[in-house]
């Protein structure tokens, strides 16, 4: 059995963006980014601003909510 692909990850490849994409314009490591995408780590509350401040910058409509279980 695979395991579920994160919604960052889904929203990564629709959006034919790279984790490299997230991790320079989140300042997020690109070792954390690639941890969440795949379900390893669940990411902190100063992360997930980080990320969506970048998610935001393409589509200021998202929310956390839509990628992380908060």
């Amino acid at each position: 059995m695979g395991s579920k692909r994160h919604r960052l990850k889904n929203w990564l490849v629709v959006e034919g963006r790279s984790q490299e994409w997230l991790a320079k314009n989140s300042k997020v490591s690109r070792h954390t980014i690639s941890e969440i995408c795949t379900g390893k780590r669940n990411p902190s509350v100063p992360t997930i601003k980080k990320i969506m401040s970048a998610i935001k910058r393409v589509n200021k409509n998202a929310k956390a909510e839509d990628f992380f279980d908060i």
